[in-house]
């Protein structure tokens, strides 16, 4: 027997937002990344951009440049981060 799929399955993407809002019009991508702590203990995003269906030609265009963004964003930060050699 075969099963039905019950809906379209998102494929997973950490990082990276769907906003849908009819009443604002706002309908998009939203990406987060390079999280850090406030000296009040709440953690924040440091790079957070929104890529509008509008502005982008569509909701495929607008994926994937939320999707390039993403990789440009998170390979800034993972080169900047060097640990730090304390004179003995």
């Amino acid at each position: 027997m075969k099963k039905k799929r019950m809906g379209k399955r998102s494929a997973r993407r950490p990082g990276i937002s769907r906003i849908d809002q009819p009443s604002t019009r706002t309908h998009g991508w939203f990406v987060r990344a390079g999280f850090y702590t406030r000296p009040d203990g709440t953690s924040a995003p440091r790079h957070r951009k929104f890529f509008g269906d509008i502005g982008y030609g569509g909701k495929r265009r607008a994926l994937k440049a939320a999707i390039e963004y993403l990789v440009i964003v998170t390979r800034v930060r993972k080169r900047r981060s060097r640990s730090v050699q304390r004179a003995a």
